[in-house]
């Protein structure tokens, strides 16, 4: 993981022990060093107020899940305090700083700071994809009133659950969505799941998750498919659905629905990014 250690001209001495003590690069601070950064450093420490990285970082952020973590640590070399991503690796880093340096971390994600374990901590802990990041929101809010349970299925199988519920996979880093008509057969929708995978120049084993709109939980093809895949499958509410918007018009919209393949594997993804829009084999629908 790669790590940068910036600060003002005064703070070099003590940025420059930092960085050794963490194995990062120090890099001294100029104007524009944060946009120069921001897209290609996971991890960026900063000794100076932290105004100026607020004001540095504010037109830069993104979202959690791609933008990198951000510590300030305080000029008097007391405190290290996340300021960006503290679930994404800012939390480890000031404890990383603790440990070598004798700093006091400053945490203020509200699971760590009550003793809790959030969904992303998890993740980390046992090397899991969030295949729905979309839902650590309201997981992470039940995880702080101590109603969240962690269930372990193994696989193969089939979950269906509503939005809060955060779904942990080990398995690699693409999503699929399906659709396709009452009655399909299992082998009709493996052969089309094949044939989107030579489409998408991906191989079927870096498939974390499929998906599909709860409608469809009863599809004996489709669930057989699944089986035969050897991987699981999600059933989404119309609500989670209708929250994306797909490029691609679909029959769907009879059902109030903006479609099944593409908004079903927008839906469990973690970029919410097409590599592949919605193909249509016979009787089934991929994306």
């Amino acid at each position: 993981m790669n790590t940068v250690v910036t600060a003002l001209p005064y703070f070099q001495e003590q940025a420059e022990r930092v960085a050794s003590a963490i194995n990062a690069e120090f890099i001294p601070y100029h104007s524009g060093l944060f946009s120069e950064l921001y897209r290609t450093t996971q991890r960026i420490v900063a000794i100076m107020a932290i105004g100026i990285v607020i004001r540095n970082i504010a037109p830069l952020i993104h979202d959690k899940w791609t933008d990198p973590a951000v510590v300030v640590i305080s000029p008097d070399m007391q405190y290290a305090i996340p300021v960006l991503g503290g679930h994404h690796g800012a939390n480890d880093l000031v404890y990383l700083l603790q440990e070598r340096c004798g700093l006091t971390p400053v945490i203020t994600t509200a699971t760590e700071a009550t003793g809790r374990e959030a969904v992303e901590v998890l993740a980390n802990r046992e090397h899991l994809r969030i295949v729905n990041t979309r839902s650590t929101r309201q997981a992470n809010a039940s995880v702080l009133t101590g109603n969240a349970k962690v269930y372990r299925v193994p696989g193969p199988g089939m979950v269906i659950a509503g939005s809060g519920v955060s779904f942990l996979v080990a398995e690699g880093p693409y999503s699929v969505g399906i659709g396709c008509r009452l009655g399909t057969s299992a082998d009709e929708i493996v052969h089309a799941i094949h044939s989107a995978c030579e489409t998408a120049g991906i191989s079927q084993e870096d498939i974390a998750i499929y998906a599909t709109g709860s409608i469809k939980s009863h599809e004996t093809g489709l669930l057989d498919a699944v089986r035969t895949l050897g991987r699981n499958i999600i059933f989404l509410n119309h609500s989670d659905l209708n929250e994306e918007s797909p490029p691609s018009q679909s029959a769907a919209s009879r059902f109030g629905l903006p479609g099944v393949a593409e908004p079903a594997a927008l839906a469990v993804s973690v970029h919410h990014h097409l590599i592949l829009e919605k193909q249509i084999y016979g009787n089934v629908t991929i994306a």
